[in-house]
């Protein structure tokens, strides 16, 4: 069951999190205080230090994170400055390599030694988008919403943050403005 207070459209985490920025979903900011960002934490099952250095950290790595999004969007390279915060937030991240056997073939895996907290898991989304060159970050076609999403989408046609909140009311619109010509001539 989707969370309530937070948008979450469960894309990407760290896209998520840039989404809680005001005005990005044309809306308030979503993690006013510290209390907010630790009920974003748990609705998103990562890991949080609850204080207040740590929501203020938090809101740094966001805004980094939101020009990282907005220059690929825009079909520009990642911000040097956005790509040195996540190794920063990569580099905290304890575990050591492990072969594991995986559908039949030998692989070597990063094995975490405790669950990544909110900064590094957010950190390593965002790592993993940048990584994939299938996945392309995209804004709301929706011009009253505006919310980041990754279009993993084999022809990278996704043009809506969720079928359901913005890409039918595009399509209603759509509708609308093509049968009033026909409705007309009637």
């Amino acid at each position: 069951m989707p969370d309530p207070e937070f948008l979450l459209l469960g894309d990407a985490l760290w896209l998520d999190f840039v989404n809680t920025l005001q005005g990005v979903g044309g809306g308030p900011d979503a993690l006013p205080d510290p209390a907010a960002y630790l009920r974003w934490t748990k609705a998103n099952r990562v890991a949080s230090p609850s204080d207040r250095t740590a929501y203020e950290d938090a809101l740094r790595f966001r805004a980094s994170l939101a020009e990282l999004a907005k220059a690929l969007d825009l079909g520009r390279k990642p911000p040097p400055s956005a790509v040195e915060v996540i190794n920063a937030r990569l580099l905290t991240v304890e575990g050591r390599q492990r072969l594991l056997r995986i559908a039949g073939a030998w692989r070597i895996r990063f094995a975490p030694a405790r669950p990544p907290t909110a900064p590094e898991a957010i950190a390593l989304s965002a790592a993993q988008t940048l990584a994939n060159p299938l996945v392309f970050v995209r804004r709301c076609a929706n011009p009253e919403c505006g919310l980041f999403f990754a279009d993993d989408t084999p022809g990278q046609g996704r043009r809506w943050c969720s079928a359901n909140r913005c890409g039918q009311r595009g399509r209603i619109e759509r509708r609308r403005t093509t049968r009033a010509p026909l409705l007309a001539e009637r």
